[in-house]
């Protein structure tokens, strides 16, 4: 599973800043942890499908979280158009 990319690109952590970043096109990749609860993670699923925002699932929140570099996990990550610097 390649996490590791979300450390090369700008991200949004959260489920409301990433449907903000879905809905205003910024997002290149939408990442949804397996275990996140299901009320939370089928609306950003649809958003992603009406956009056309490529989605990864990730094992766990912790794992996602941890790769976020956060002490909590997440149920949605969403990376931005652009690597981080440029």
């Amino acid at each position: 599973m390649p996490l590791e990319e979300i450390r090369d690109y700008p991200r949004v952590i959260g489920s409301k800043q990433v449907k903000k970043a879905i809905n205003r096109d910024e997002a290149r990749k939408v990442f949804i942890a397996a275990d996140a609860e299901p009320h939370i993670v089928e609306a950003i699923k649809k958003l992603c499908q009406a956009k056309e925002v490529e989605v990864e699932m990730a094992e766990t929140m912790e794992k996602l979280g941890k790769y976020c570099g956060i002490d909590v996990g997440s149920a949605t990550v969403a990376l931005l158009k652009g690597p981080i610097g440029g």
